[in-house]
């Protein structure tokens, strides 16, 4: 054999083992590919499945559940505007019968608790035959809490935290490793305390009384809403309102909770009702899809980019 055949036999070799990895790749693209089509496809159709076992179940008596979980922010996944739209649809509906504020929350901003508050408070104005109920789960704390009072009762399990009847805010100081560094802190404001909860210099006694004197209304107006909307069915407990957390068992002997139990039992124990039907507000749809696609194209990418990798390794 001459060696310009060697050669040539050599070069088909290669040929030919790129041509069965190109083959290889392409079944790979294709198989991923049409996965992440079946994913899509499965979505779509428990999505359809869902929506149309709760539109049958909205045509009967049901209990409506809106869920209030994590924290309360404006920003966040749990905010006012959300909350309210899934409670406005809630009370709406005839077949509704009484409505459910499941909370599992450690609170969040007393304005975004609040706005949630008056607005249950509206809508058993509106609907006054519709019983409102607070269920807390894991959590039901601050301005979690804020919100369970709303409910004409508030149920809890043995395990639950409940309460932190008490605002807070946070801050941080780094004066002392500013002087160590030798780090001088320049801050030039109009406005004597303009430059209050600066973390990079010390704060003004008199600015410390001011927020402290704040952080003090807003903890009566969190006081005077447990009070008028739990009544005497609150102990004389002097450390009720100082911002402790108790369990679901200790909040009832309380008098911050009404009893135990979690959303079937109230529904069907307490309320009467087999069927709960949830009106909290879904994620968007087109936002999961793309979730969906974006983790079977990165999937995709990283079996192509290890293929590309195998394919670069000099045959042997």
């Amino acid at each position: 054999m001459t060696e310009n055949s060697t050669t040539v036999n050599a070069l088909l070799e290669i040929v030919k083992s790129n041509a069965d990895v190109m083959r290889k790749t392409q079944r790979i693209n294709t198989a991923f590919r049409t996965l992440s089509l079946l994913a899509v496809l499965s979505f779509l159709g428990l999505s359809v499945y869902s929506n149309w076992s709760s539109l049958t179940n909205r045509n009967q008596p049901h209990v409506a559940m809106v869920r209030i979980s994590g924290e309360i922010a404006p920003d966040g996944q749990t905010n006012a505007d959300s909350v309210i739209a899934s409670l406005r649809t809630a009370f709406d509906q005839n077949q509704a019968k009484a409505v459910m504020l499941e909370i599992n929350s450690p609170g969040g901003t007393p304005v975004q608790a609040g706005m949630i508050f008056d607005e249950v408070l509206r809508l058993k104005t509106k609907f006054p035959d519709k019983k409102v109920v607070s269920v807390i789960s894991d959590l039901g704390a601050s301005g979690g809490y804020y919100v369970a009072v709303a409910g004409d009762e508030i149920y809890a399990n043995r395990a639950s935290m409940v309460g932190s009847i008490g605002v807070r805010m946070d801050s941080f100081g780094f004066t002392g490793i500013m002087q160590k560094l030798g780090v001088e802190r320049r801050l030039y404001t109009a406005g004597k305390f303009k430059g209050v909860g600066d973390m990079f210099s010390d704060p003004e006694p008199e600015a410390v009384e001011q927020l402290q004197t704040m952080l003090s209304h807003v903890h009566h107006q969190f006081i005077e809403v447990v009070k008028t909307h739990r009544g005497n069915r609150l102990k004389d407990d002097p450390n009720l309102f100082t911002g402790m957390v108790w369990s679901g068992e200790d909040a009832l002997g309380l008098g911050l909770v009404d009893g135990m139990g979690d959303r079937r039992s109230v529904a069907e124990q307490i309320l009467k009702f087999q069927k709960i039907v949830d009106y909290t507000q879904p994620a968007d749809v087109f936002s999961k899809l793309s979730q969906i696609q974006a983790a079977a194209s990165s999937a995709i990418s990283t079996v192509m980019g290890l293929v590309s990798m195998l394919a670069a390794v000099p045959m042997t």
